[in-house]
């Protein structure tokens, strides 16, 4: 690695709006806040809600009520 070209990494701490605090090394010095994170995200926590809106084909089988036959 060449001297004097790369940039200093630091410890810092990203604190999430759940209290958790997620510990990693980075270019910048200061600590970050976090809206979400992976402790509490629904999609990871698997409190996620999926909506079935329905494809192009139902859609259009219920607008003009077509039965297919």
């Amino acid at each position: 690695m060449k001297k004097k070209i790369h940039p200093n990494y630091h410890q810092i701490q990203a604190v999430c709006s759940c209290n958790k605090i997620h510990i990693f090394f980075s270019t910048i010095k200061n600590n970050i806040q976090l809206d979400i994170c992976s402790e509490c995200h629904p999609f990871y926590t698997g409190k996620q809600r999926t909506i079935n809106t329905g494809g192009r084909i139902e859609k259009f089988k219920k607008r003009f009520n077509y039965s297919g036959n």
